[in-house]
């Protein structure tokens, strides 16, 4: 399975929101990456900026795959990747 871009900014959004008790829409995420800091988003929500690491972007994901897809994956099975723009492949278990 492969996630677009606009997948992991949703997932990233509903992750944040549901932390911090907003909607979706009311955060904005920008996805960055770096060749030697590898993958992170910026989130801000109520004008408030906040980093996030690849570790709680893996956990955003998996959180998105349960409620959009009714998936349950693990962060080992799901890996970040950048070519024109981040996408994320998703493996099966076994």
């Amino acid at each position: 399975m492969r996630l677009t871009e606009q997948e992991i900014v949703n997932a990233v959004c509903m992750h944040i929101a549901s932390r911090k008790g907003l909607r979706p829409d009311q955060v904005d995420v920008q996805l960055m990456w770096d060749e030697e800091l590898g993958f992170s988003a910026e989130a801000t929500a109520e004008g408030r900026s906040q980093f996030l690491i690849e570790a709680t972007m893996l956990e955003a994901l998996e959180r998105y795959l349960l409620t959009t897809y009714d998936k349950r994956v693990f962060r080992s099975q799901i890996e970040l990747d950048v070519e024109d723009e981040m996408f994320a492949i998703v493996r099966d278990a076994g």
